[in-house]
């Protein structure tokens, strides 16, 4: 089903993919090996949490469907508790703090494509969730957001030659750290207006090559 499709979209969760099923009248059309639905010029995987899951999903988007952009979509954690819940953030570079090159013994380092008129952020992507404030302090020094999905997508689109960009909405700060239900309620109180934002914002503005 190559060269129909202009967009993918990467979504860690059902929760977060919710409300871009629902206003782009998406319809499932995989289950296997990852959810896959499909509206108009769309086709958004779920990917489940993680890098491994994350990377595999877009190589899914890419060899399966031949999109012309990637997006990757959904909630990060904030590293300043100056950031609010439901802010929301362009990145323009990717950190992976528990990836290290083996000749430098640096961070890998990632640049996804950017729309300057957003506010911008820096994303460490880490191979487990953030639970302890500690953490969260100490990943402030390199990265504004954490996650656990966004490096790996960038990465596995530009090996594909895929345009890639990422947006990610604030859904807890190191304050949050461990509460997981207070975290879970952000999600579900920001993801509508995260999706409006999208669709009203980003998507006039995304030129197609």
């Amino acid at each position: 089903m190559k060269n129909e499709i202009l967009t993918g979209i990467i979504i860690a969760t059902k929760i977060e993919a919710e409300p871009f099923i629902n206003r782009l009248d998406m319809k499932e059309i995989e289950v296997s090996p990852f959810p896959v639905y499909m509206g108009n010029d769309f086709c958004l995987i779920i990917s489940g949490i993680g890098k491994v899951n994350a990377g595999m999903a877009t190589a899914h988007a890419c060899m399966k469907y031949d999109p012309s952009w990637i997006l990757n979509l959904g909630a990060a954690g904030a590293t300043d508790d100056g950031n609010e819940p439901g802010k929301i953030y362009a990145i323009k570079k990717t950190i992976e703090p528990d990836r290290l090159h083996l000749r430098t013994n640096t961070p890998f380092i990632l640049h996804p494509e950017i729309l300057e008129v957003f506010d911008q952020a820096v994303l460490a992507t880490r191979d487990s969730a953030v639970n302890g404030e500690e953490t969260f302090r100490e990943t402030a020094a390199i990265a504004d957001l954490v996650d656990m999905e966004g490096a790996a997508v960038v990465q596995a689109s530009q090996r594909y030659g895929k345009r890639c960009m990422l947006f990610k909405f604030v859904s807890d700060t190191a304050s949050h750290a461990g509460q997981g239900e207070l975290i879970l309620r952000h999600i579900k109180l920001f993801r509508g207006p995260f999706c409006e934002f999208i669709l009203n914002s980003v998507f006039p503005l995304i030129k197609l090559p």
